[in-house]
């Protein structure tokens, strides 16, 4: 089984928070979990979901401030070993092209 996660996780404050967003992330590398960056989140990969929950859990605590917010989309495909990348494969073949366009 695989389970795939969406993980968006910011302190709540003014100016920039790459910083806080950056530990974040770092607090995944503790984790058997894949995951790739992007402007608005991070796409984290593991065998299932508990392996998520606790990767999203010290990354969310690995952010410092006051007011910390945190959102977790998972899909927990539980009858087959798919990918993040075969599903972007997946609409890619539909669309004929690649799922990306740069303006």
């Amino acid at each position: 089984m695989t389970a795939i996660a969406m993980l968006s996780v910011a302190p709540v404050i003014e100016g920039s928070m790459a910083e806080e967003v950056a530990a974040a992330v770092a607090a995944l590398d503790d984790f058997d979990v894949s995951y790739e960056t992007n402007p608005m989140g991070t796409v984290i990969e593991a065998a299932d979901a508990e392996t998520l929950f606790a990767a999203a859990a010290a990354a969310h605590d690995a952010v410092d401030g006051d007011r910390v917010s945190t959102v977790l989309k998972i899909d927990d495909k539980r009858t087959s070993d798919g990918t993040a990348a075969e599903k972007v494969e997946a609409v890619e073949d539909h669309l004929g092209r690649a799922a990306k366009r740069e303006r």
